[in-house]
C-alpha cells in the first residue's frame, strides 16, 4: 500500500470513527441503538448547507484576502454541522428516549422509535429540498500539500486533523469531566450508578448531543468531496453500525480501532483491479463477519464482562 492509499484509508477511518463511536457510546451509555444516527447525518449537512449560504459572504466580506480565510470558512461549516447535530441529538433524546426509558424492553422500542424518526426525517428532507443532491461550498479548492513527501489533498488534511481533534475532546471529556464520569459509570454498571444518584435522564441529553454533533462534523466533513442528499445518511449509518459491531458495542476504543481497520480495508479493496469499488462492501461484510466468529463480543467487547 503506497503512501497515497494510507492518506485516503486514514481519512474514511477519521470520518467513520465519528460515526462508530457515537453509535457505540450511546448504546454503551443507554442501551438504545440509535437507528436515526443517519437521520442526524443528514439534518446536520443541510444544516450546514444552510447556515453556510447566510454565514460565508459574510465571512468572505470580513476577512476576504486573508491566507485563513478556508480555515474560517471550514470553522463556519463544522460549527453549522456540530450545532444541528447537537440540536436534533436533542430531539431524538425528547422523542426516543424520554418517553419510553423506563418502559419494559426499552432497547426494542427504542429501536423501532428511532427508525421511524430516521424515515421521517428522510421523507421530511425530500418534501423540503426535493431528492436533488447538494453540493456545500468546497472552501479548500483542489490544492495539494506535501507532508514528509506525500502529497495530501488540503480537505483530506483537515478531516483528518479535525477529527483527531474532535475525538480528542470527546474523550478528554469523558475521562476528566464529572458529567464524563457520570456517563462511563453507566457504561461500567448502569444499576449501580442509579444506585449511587447519578440521573439516566440527566446523562442521556449529553450524551445524545455530543454523539449527534460528532454526527454533524462527520457529514461537514464527508460533505466536503460528496453530496448532501435526503438518503445521504443511509450509507453512514449501515457503516457505523458494522464498525460499532467489530469494535464490540459499548467500547469507544475498540470503534476507533475498527474504524482504522475499515478504512484501510476499503481503501485497499478500492485499490485492487479485480476487486474495485464494487466489491468493498462484501469484502468488509466477510472480514467483519470472521472477526465476529471467532471473537463474538468484537475486537474491544469487554463491557460483558465488566458488568459480570
Amino acid at each position: 500500500m503506497d503512501a497515497t492509499l494510507i492518506v485516503y484509508a486514514l481519512n474514511l477511518s477519521a470520518i467513520y470513527a465519528l460515526l462508530a463511536m457515537g453509535i457505540s457510546l450511546v448504546w454503551s451509555s443507554i442501551g438504545m441503538l440509535n437507528m436515526a444516527h443517519g437521520a442526524t447525518f443528514a439534518v446536520s449537512g443541510y444544516g450546514a448547507l444552510v447556515l453556510g449560504e447566510l454565514a460565508l459572504p459574510a465571512v468572505d466580506a470580513l476577512f476576504g484576502g486573508w491566507t485563513i480565510l478556508p480555515l474560517l470558512r471550514m470553522a463556519v461549516l463544522l460549527a453549522s454541522g456540530v450545532g444541528v447535530g447537537a440540536l436534533f441529538g436533542g430531539v431524538i433524546y425528547l422523542i426516543a428516549f424520554l418517553p419510553i426509558h423506563d418502559k419494559a424492553n426499552f432497547p426494542v422500542r427504542g429501536l423501532i422509535v428511532t427508525l421511524a424518526i430516521n424515515l421521517a426525517t428522510v421523507q421530511a428532507l425530500l418534501w423540503w429540498f426535493g431528492p436533488r443532491q447538494q453540493a456545500l461550498p468546497n472552501v479548500f479548492g483542489f490544492g495539494r500539500l506535501e507532508l514528509l513527501g506525500v502529497p495530501v489533498r488540503y480537505d483530506q488534511a483537515v478531516t483528518i486533523g479535525a477529527t483527531a481533534l474532535l475525538l480528542a475532546a470527546v474523550l478528554g471529556w469523558l475521562r476528566l469531566s464529572r458529567k464524563g464520569l457520570e456517563i462511563r459509570a453507566m457504561m461500567q454498571n448502569p444499576e449501580g450508578a442509579a444506585l449511587s444518584g447519578i440521573s439516566v435522564r440527566r446523562t442521556a441529553l449529553p450524551v445524545m448531543a455530543v454523539t449527534g454533533a460528532m454526527a454533524g462534523a462527520a457529514a461537514v466533513l464527508l460533505s466536503q468531496t460528496v453530496f448532501v442528499s435526503p438518503d445521504a445518511g443511509a450509507m453512514p449509518l449501515i457503516k457505523g453500525m458494522i464498525i460499532a459491531l467489530l469494535g464490540g458495542l459499548g467500547s469507544v476504543p475498540g470503534a476507533a480501532i475498527a474504524a482504522l481497520l475499515i478504512g484501510v480495508l476499503e481503501a485497499a479493496t478500492g485499490a485492487i483491479p479485480f476487486l474495485g469499488q464494487r466489491m468493498v462492501l462484501l469484502v468488509q461484510f466477510g472480514f467483519i463477519i470472521a472477526v465476529l466468529v471467532v471473537r463474538p463480543r468484537g475486537i474491544g467487547g469487554l463491557l460483558d464482562e465488566t458488568r459480570k
